[in-house]
């Protein structure tokens, strides 16, 4: 099928590299010249595990091409799909500016039938507005059918999630554009749920709530773990073994972030404002969450009272492994304590961005774990990256001010931190007072 899809980021950028290696006709909309020329090139502009290769296959067979002009690309095209940034306002709703703009846009220059595919997470309602909208800008309404088909994509697992997720999700009113859906889906051979499109919409904010949930009421039962004297990884063990549970994001740590659990939790509670059904759980979750990725200030206050001028190592700053994405990690928000307080940071991160660099110019940035860790009175694990797990913990011993390891995310040993005399805190299984 001959396939546009609008924005270039990291929904967009998937979907579009997917649905080429498929054999599919894409091309890829972005306003950013620069993005535009680094992915014709076969430069990806984010980090994501089989990127690299599968956009130069794509390339190489003429699957796919990136372009800015709108106007061409919408009129070759069967199916356009809308993937661009739909933010969290100041407020809590959901900024749907750039879908608005881009479907004004593209009314200009629909001159036949097109499936127009809301890929962005868009609000309960959406479908009918952008529909209308169409009709408002003079689109016969034989020109086009509007489809919502919500993205689940992992960051660090996204293109296997594209082919091997556990579900799609199709939103449709017309038999035709459901058939064209069918169509194009059916290759990935993963089960379609064919719905209606509000509910659509709302399988979306309702399966990225119900995770955030789970991840605050697991990080609830770690601080009370720590309190009591029991293991948290034992209870996330024997909670996972629950057949009605599962043991997915029942893992402990310094709370989530990213690009879709906060802002579509967020979201979530002012869609049920505007129709009056308080969420009082999500609200919970999202306030357990909010408390969760400080506590390593917390307990920074508790060992010293005060840490003006003393310099902390932060281990990781996107917000989880396998990407270079920092959108609200909790890093972020224990430096912006750490220098409210004023502390010196030292930061490792073997994907460290220049976005990061340039909100945080005066964190001292590292090239390796051990150099971060010289002069250092306290390391600070951020990020679940793998090679943090193989942390020398003599070289901590014998290099840092003091042998101080507070674990946001488990990825060490109490028994080994012991062992060494090392000041260690988990987040759930204990901790241990160095000498």
């Amino acid at each position: 099928m001959n396939i546009c899809v609008i924005g270039a980021g990291y929904v967009g950028l998937i979907t579009s590299v997917s649905f080429a290696k498929m054999g599919n006709n894409v091309i890829c909309v972005e306003k950013n010249i620069e993005k535009v020329d680094s992915l014709n090139n076969a430069i990806p502009t984010i980090y994501e595990e089989g990127l690299d290769d599968l956009l130069i296959d794509c390339l190489e067979n003429k699957a796919i091409s990136f372009t800015n002009e709108l106007g061409d690309s919408v009129k070759k095209s069967d199916i356009i799909f809308i993937a661009v940034g739909t933010p969290s306002l100041d407020n809590g709703e959901v900024d749907m500016s750039q879908v608005y703009e881009c479907i004004n846009e593209i009314s200009k220059y629909i001159n036949r039938y097109k499936v127009i595919v809301n890929k962005s997470t868009v609000p309960v309602g959406s479908q009918n507005y952008v529909k209308n909208l169409l009709t408002k800008n003079g689109v016969p309404r034989d020109n086009f059918d509007v489809i919502s088909n919500p993205e689940f994509l992992r960051e660090g697992k996204a293109l296997y999630d594209f082919f091997y997720g556990d579900k799609i999700v199709i939103g449709y009113e017309s038999q035709k554009s459901k058939n064209i859906m069918n169509l194009l889906y059916k290759p990935f051979n993963i089960p379609i749920i064919f719905t209606n499109p509000e509910t659509a919409e709302l399988i979306k904010y309702t399966s990225n709530a119900f995770l955030s949930t789970k991840i605050s009421f697991i990080n609830e039962i770690a601080n009370l773990c720590n309190k009591v004297g029991a293991d948290v990884d034992t209870v996330a063990l024997a909670l996972g073994l629950d057949k009605r549970i599962s043991p997915e994001f029942l893992k402990p740590g310094i709370g989530y972030g990213g690009s879709c659990f906060p802002k579509d939790t967020i979201g979530l509670i002012s869609i049920g404002e505007k129709y009056d059904c308080p969420f009082e759980i999500v609200k919970s979750a999202v306030s357990v969450n909010n408390k969760q990725r400080i506590i390593p200030v917390d307990i920074l206050l508790e060992e010293y009272d005060d840490i003006k001028d003393k310099t902390i190592t932060l281990l990781g700053l996107t917000f989880k492994s396998g990407t270079d994405d920092i959108r609200e990690s909790p890093s972020l928000y224990i430096i912006e304590e750490l220098l409210k307080k004023g502390a010196s940071i030292n930061a490792y991160d073997p994907m460290v961005s220049d976005e990061i660099k340039e909100i945080y110019p005066n964190i001292n940035y590292f090239d390796n774990i051990k150099d971060s860790l010289l002069e250092s009175e306290c390391i600070i694990i951020c990020t679940d990256w793998e090679e943090f797990k193989g942390i020398d913990l003599d070289f901590v011993k014998d290099n840092m001010k003091e042998a101080f390891i507070i674990d946001g995310r488990n990825m060490l040993s109490l028994d080994e931190a012991k062992k060494r005399n090392i000041t260690y805190y988990s987040i759930g299984k204990g901790h241990t007072k160095g000498c």
